[in-house]
Formats: structure tokens, sequence, C-alpha cells
């Protein structure tokens, strides 16, 4: 696929952008790690198979179905909170995935970029800044935005054609948004991710 015929490209982060996936793994079991290695090995599965799902999803349910206890608003707001802090400088320093910043930096004033992620929308702001590429992208949008909705709204706002827009991410939040939107879908691959999209037929990348 050759994503330089594209007018609008969408772009998750994690995985796709910088390679900080690893990065959210690490912090998931940082928080749990006083529940132990078999609340430890669900969460790094679930995590890695559901790489797109924003931490406030994910925080109270690893609580509820692996650590079998209800956790109140506030304690998941402290949770969501230390979570960011183990993750942005991390995140910031993490390698970028292979030609990434490159095509950014040579393509955003021909191309219309959008971020579309999990992570909290003004935590994604401060990244984008640190990394000095706030200015690459159209807007920004994180949690607790969904993709799927995101997709639909700028669409729709903007009068896009949908085969004039490529969705590029690495979970299957992504491709879902991607397939109810009618938007084409560009995967980029990883050992984590393979297995997942195994039986789906997209187009794939490495880098």
């Amino acid at each position: 696929m050759e994503i330089t015929k594209f007018k609008v490209i969408f772009w998750d982060f994690d995985g796709v952008i910088k390679e900080s996936v690893q990065v959210k793994t690490e912090a998931y079991l940082q928080l749990f790690e006083e529940y132990g290695g078999e609340v430890a090995d669900k969460i790094r599965q679930h995590h890695e198979r559901e790489g797109g799902i924003s931490r406030y999803i994910k925080i109270p349910l690893y609580f509820r179905e692996f650590v079998q206890r209800e956790v109140s608003e506030k304690e998941i707001k402290i949770q969501c909170d230390q979570f960011s802090e183990i993750v942005v400088e991390q995140v910031v320093n993490a390698a970028w995935v292979p030609g990434v910043k490159k095509y950014l930096e040579e393509n955003h004033q021909r191309q219309k970029f959008y971020i579309v992620t999990g992570t909290p929308h003004e935590e994604m702001l401060g990244i984008l800044k640190k990394l000095g590429i706030e200015s690459f992208f159209e807007a920004s949008f994180g949690a607790p935005h969904k993709k799927t909705a995101v997709l639909e709204e700028i669409l729709k706002s903007e009068g896009f054609r949908r085969d004039d827009c490529l969705m590029i991410g690495d979970a299957s939040t992504d491709y879902q948004a991607a397939k109810q939107n009618q938007v084409p879908f560009l995967l980029r691959e990883t050992d984590e991710n393979r297995e997942l999209f195994a039986k789906i037929d997209c187009p794939r990348v490495k880098n």
C-alpha cells in the first residue's frame, strides 16, 4: 500500500509512531505487582491483545476481573495518575518506529494528519509537544474520545471522501474504527499483534 496517495491519515500513536507498547505493558505490571505473577500474566496477555483501549477502562477491568475487587472512582483516578507518571517520559524517550519521523516531517504539509489514540487527550498533547511534532497534526484525539466516533465525526465535519483517508494502527480498536467507518486500514505488524491479526486480511507493514 502506497500511503503517499492518501489525502488524510489517521495515526494511532503507541506502536505506530513510537515503540511504546512495551512501556505501557511494564507500567500496568508495575501498578499491579503486589498482586502476584498470575495477575501479571493475565494483564500482560490482555494488554497485548487489546492495545488500543484506554487505561480508564483497563485499570478497573483488571481490578474487577483479575484482582477480584471493585474500586472507587477516586481510586481509579489515583491509579491512572500514577500510571501517567510512570509512562510519559518513557514514551517520549522510546524509539521511533523506523521511518515514521522522516515521513511526518516530509509529508505533513501535503497530507492532513490526525492522532487518534487511547492515551488520555491532555497527556497526548503534552507528549507531542515534548517531541516537537504537534504542528504536524491537524488535531489530536485521546481518551475519553472513542476512535470509531472520532473518525466518524472528522469524516462528517470535514467532508472527506472515505477512500481518500487511511487509518494506520496496530490494535483491534484501530482496525474496528476504520472498518466501521469504511476507511482503508494499514496494520503496523509487530510480534505482539501478529497472532491477533493472523486471520484478518489487511495490508501490513513492519515499519
